[in-house]
């Protein structure tokens, strides 16, 4: 993470005596700071005056990071360790950094700091968290809002951040929730430089694949509205087995950590994020790339209406109907005097005297009918009523006609009701006809939904999918292939079977794969 976060610095590092300061919000026990400063002083600058800065939720390990900066004999960076969460106490609530890198908890909720982070939310972008709040049981994104906040402004150096996740920031959360508008602020305002996607297994207490996010709002002018994607997570076939391209196998594994990084796989993933450039293990993207908008897309309602005693049964269950019998005189435009009951009673013998055989393939014909019945029954139905009957006695119908509101418009069926992921580089009418309609004519695209910040059809997502960019197909195995394995093993049942029975059953065994 280092390497990363330096990339590109190294002739600004290198001058005599520079000061840079360098913070972690989620400090630990000082590991990401001490490595930090260790490598500047070691490998690139000894002259260099690097400050660390930090934050530290948990007392007992607070206490180790403090005790561990005033034993390297540095009582700046001491005093600099501040306790409480980051989060909710800002202790550099003015400060902002050079360099900032962090290991958040994954999967972590922040219920106790929910009231702090939605009011500081409310205050928009004069607070830290103005582009959203994740899900109350992951505060990832609010850490990285958080050290975003704390990048200096492009005309004082600017600021890189390199901070590791776990694979849900990059995807969790439909387009408009609070995960997504903070991903699409983040590549909307282009600081997302480069995502480093590390091997599995490398932690003592997950197997999980972790991913290093690599942010910068001083990027070169090669890499504007550019993000680097680097599958450091790949595997290559040796022999029957898949081995990791930039890890090695420990020697003995420590919990669930069984892959290590050694110093070439170190030197050869940061390699690739300095070339900055297309390969077998690295992409380069637009940030719109990973843009889309979800589309709405209808279908209409088509119904078909019978009378039949299941049908008219089906009308009791309905509420509108079973509210007929609540007791209370309606004064109906009919003038009829019915109480609940009664009218419910009239209701049903209207229905009755429908054809039961007859089949209305048209939700108009259909009403023209029941109107009869109700004019000959002298009654007059409230709207929901209404709408109780034709639920009741419509069932769908592909053959049917198409249901039409007042002006005319299809209605639209909720259940044939689909969802669609246009890329925001191409055009909505485009692809919907590319997509869509070759296999549903008669679909539209619900212009009501819409984007509240750009009032657009649709709703913008981002999300960023390693498996998707490097994905590779695997073609199946030939079948004949699969048939002598299934014929070596059989083989070999058969043989330990004539240990024990004989010949006989053994060549029983034969004459079925036979």
């Amino acid at each position: 993470m280092v390497r990363l976060l330096l990339d590109g610095d190294m002739a600004m590092l290198q001058q005599e005596s520079v000061i840079r300061t360098v913070y972690d919000p989620c400090a630990g026990s000082g590991g990401m700071l001490s490595i930090a400063k260790e490598y500047v002083l070691s490998t690139i600058n000894a002259t260099a005056d690097l400050r660390l800065f930090g934050q530290e939720v948990n007392d007992e390990t607070f206490a180790i990071c403090k005790s561990d900066m005033l034993i390297k004999g540095d009582d700046r960076d001491a005093d600099n360790i501040k306790p409480d969460s980051s989060l909710s106490r800002d202790g550099h609530p003015h400060a902002t950094f050079d360099y900032m890198l962090s290991n958040p908890p994954y999967g972590k909720d922040w219920k106790k700091e929910q009231k702090y982070v939605e009011d500081e939310a409310e205050r928009g972008a004069q607070g830290r968290f103005g582009a959203g709040t994740p899900r109350i049981s992951d505060g990832q994104l609010l850490f990285l809002q958080h050290m975003i906040a704390k990048m200096k402004p492009p005309a004082e150096g600017g600021s890189r951040i390199a901070i590791v996740h776990n694979g849900s920031p990059l995807f969790t959360g439909d387009a408009g929730s609070g995960e997504s508008e903070i991903r699409r602020w983040i590549l909307e305002r282009d600081l997302l430089e480069a995502i480093v996607a590390l091997p599995g297994q490398l932690f003592y207490n997950t197997g999980i694949t972790t991913y290093i996010w690599v942010l910068s709002n001083r990027k070169p002018a090669t890499r504007t509205g550019k993000v680097l994607l680097v599958n450091g997570a790949a595997t290559r076939k040796e022999g029957d087995k898949e081995v990791e391209v930039f890890a090695q196998k420990m020697r003995r594994s420590l919990g669930d950590k069984r892959n290590e990084l050694s110093d070439a796989h170190i030197d050869a993933l940061a390699a690739l994020v300095s070339a900055f450039a297309d390969g077998p293990y690295s992409k380069v993207f637009d940030t719109t790339d990973f843009g889309y908008r979800k589309i709405t897309v209808e279908r209409p309602l088509r119904l078909s209406f019978q009378a039949t005693p299941e049908r008219i049964a089906r009308l009791r269950e309905e509420r509108a109907f079973q509210a007929l019998a609540g007791g209370k005189k309606r004064k109906p435009a009919d003038q009829s005097d019915m109480f609940g009951s009664a009218e419910q009673d009239a209701l049903l013998n209207a229905l009755a005297s429908l054809d039961p055989a007859q089949v209305w393939m048209s939700r108009a014909d259909f009403e023209q009918a029941l109107d009869a019945a109700l004019k000959q029954a002298g009654l007059k139905l409230g709207a929901p009523v209404r709408k109780a009957v034709l639920s009741a006695l419509g069932e769908r119908d592909e053959a049917a006609a198409i249901c039409r509101d007042g002006r005319g418009h299809p209605e639209p069926d909720p259940e044939l009701r689909d969802y669609e992921n246009v890329p925001l580089n191409e055009d909505v009418d485009a692809y919907v006809a590319r997509e869509v309609l070759p296999h549903v004519p008669d679909a539209w695209v619900n212009q009501d939904v819409r984007d509240p910040k750009d009032d657009t059809v649709g709703k913008v997502g981002y999300e960023i999918s390693f498996t998707r960019y490097f994905y590779q197909y695997q073609p199946p195995r030939p079948l004949a292939a699969i048939d002598a394995d299934i014929k070596a093993l059989e083989d070999e049942i058969a043989a330990m079977l004539q240990e024990v029975t004989g010949d006989e059953t053994s060549a029983v065994v034969r004459g079925k794969h036979a």
